[in-house]
């Protein structure tokens, strides 16, 4: 009988896992933005990046991270706020974009996060830039936290020629 509780306890783990999500949550100034564990490989001091031609503003150049090559996206730039000035307190948060690697420029990073899947809300209309870069919002504790959409944030990183 202590063996049927057991495995009780490791499928009602199972499906409260299932239906929450873990993020990483990081700052751009006052805001709160979050990605999905998963998906994040490294977190890194800003160390520079090289620049690279016919770029978008919002690209800062690319890193060589053990032999891969790594573009680092300014996530302040992306969302229309102009380049970070960065610091040594500023952060790469390395993550895996399909099978691309892809870094983003943030403040730093805050908080583990764990959600339920029933609190992301719609992104709000209004600020196109948020609706297109954002997959939902969610409320932890006292603050907003934007779901970031990783593939919407690296699109477009080309300039038009």
């Amino acid at each position: 009988m202590e063996s049927l509780a057991f495995k009780d306890d490791i499928s009602g783990s199972v499906t409260a896992a299932a239906n929450s999500l873990q993020l990483i949550a990081f700052s751009i100034g006052e805001q709160t933005y979050g990605v999905e564990i998963t998906t994040v490989r490294e977190i890194r001091a800003w160390n520079g990046a090289t620049p690279l031609p016919n770029t978008r503003e919002f690209v800062r150049g690319v890193i060589n991270l053990r032999g891969t090559i790594v573009p680092i996206f300014d996530l302040r730039a992306r969302f229309g706020e102009g380049q970070t000035s960065p610091t040594k307190n500023h952060v790469v948060v390395v993550m895996s974009v399909g099978e691309k690697w892809v870094g983003i420029l943030v403040d730093a990073v805050s908080d583990i996060l764990t959600v339920a899947k029933t609190d992301i809300h719609n992104v709000p209309e209004g600020n196109s830039i948020d609706t297109e870069l954002l997959n939902g919002i969610v409320t932890h504790e006292s603050r907003m936290v934007g779901l970031i959409d990783l593939h919407a944030v690296v699109s477009g990183a080309k300039m038009d020629s």
